[in-house]
This record gives structure tokens, C-alpha cells and sequence, in this order.
């Protein structure tokens, strides 16, 4: 290692370790956007139905990288009735598809990260994470400097999405509600 040591700077990752603490102290942002419709535009919420609610994620690993909620708060699966599972699976193929066509993804990681430990930054709220993935994007930022390098902004990601979506028929934001 060289004794002159080169710095990259990633000033969103500590708005991401402030808001852990954040969270604890307001309650469960994932119930908060569930129960406030009228926030969907500033809270990057893409579409929900009776038992889910999809939203970009504030600290992307990749463009596009959605979270699926279950409106019902719950850290387990076996907190969800076998109902709110299909649906969950059903959501998630539906973001899938929203995904595919909007920003021409090649693969996906999708998966549910369980206690601190294995990563879930909100342990007892369940949530699916749907990651579009692209031959050749792993670049060396995220290998060297655990940075990401990320080509769009949230607002202009959520009005693609947006966009697309109401194109292939999948659902988008309540009705009424506001930025």
C-alpha cells in the first residue's frame, strides 16, 4: 500500500448511517410512506396496492433499485398472511417487468435481507429489495472505494418509472395523491 493514501469521497453514505438512527427515533419510515399517500411524489413511491407499497430506494445500489413493502409491519414472513405473501410475490413480479422495459435491465438481485447482521437497515419491517443488474456493471468503485456510482437522480428515476408503468397497464400512485 502507498504511503500516500488517495481519499474517495462518498458524503451520502453518512446521510444513509444518520437516517439508521433516524429511523429508531421517528418510527418505521416504510409505515410512515404506507399511511401517507398524499407523500408519494416526495417519498419516491412508485404505485401500492392493499397490501404493498413500491418505492425507490433513497441509497441505490444500482439505478432503478425498488423496495417492496408489505404495508402491514412485520419483520418475518410468517408475519404475512399466505395472501399478502402471493401478493408480495405478485408486486415484485410486476416491478420486475416495470423494470425490464424502463431501464433495459439484463438481470435482477432481488431478495430480503433479515436482522442487522445480515444487512436489513430496517430489521422489523420486511421488505424486498429488486436490484436491476447489467452485464459489465460491476466497476471498481464498489470493489475499491465501497462507492457507486449512480447515472440518475431519484426524481428523474420515478418519473420514468412512473411513465412506463402507466404504459404497460401496472399500477402508479394513488389517485389524489400530491407532491
Amino acid at each position: 500500500m502507498s504511503e500516500f493514501r488517495q481519499n474517495l469521497w462518498a458524503p451520502w453514505r453518512m446521510e444513509y448511517i444518520r437516517s439508521l438512527a433516524e429511523v429508531s427515533e421517528a418510527g418505521c419510515f416504510l409505515c410512515d410512506y404506507a399511511h401517507h399517500p398524499e407523500k408519494d411524489v416526495q417519498h419516491h413511491v412508485l404505485w401500492r396496492n392493499d397490501d404493498n407499497v413500491v418505492l425507490l430506494n433513497r441509497f441505490p445500489y444500482t439505478n432503478g433499485h425498488l423496495l417492496i413493502a408489505p404495508i402491514k409491519h412485520g419483520g418475518e414472513l410468517d408475519d404475512l398472511s399466505d395472501v399478502a405473501l402471493a401478493s408480495l410475490m405478485r408486486t415484485t413480479r410486476d416491478a420486475k417487468k416495470l423494470l425490464t422495459e424502463a431501464v433495459g435491465a439484463h438481470g435482477f438481485n432481488i431478495g430480503i435481507n433479515f436482522g442487522l447482521c445480515a444487512g436489513a437497515g430496517v430489521p422489523d419491517h420486511l421488505h424486498l429489495h429488486v436490484v436491476p443488474r447489467w452485464n459489465g456493471d460491476t466497476n471498481f468503485m464498489a470493489v475499491l472505494g465501497d462507492v457507486r456510482v449512480i447515472p440518475d437522480s431519484l426524481a428523474k428515476m420515478h418519473a420514468n418509472l412512473q411513465a412506463i408503468a402507466a404504459k404497460l397497464g401496472l399500477p402508479t400512485r394513488t389517485a389524489g395523491a400530491t407532491s
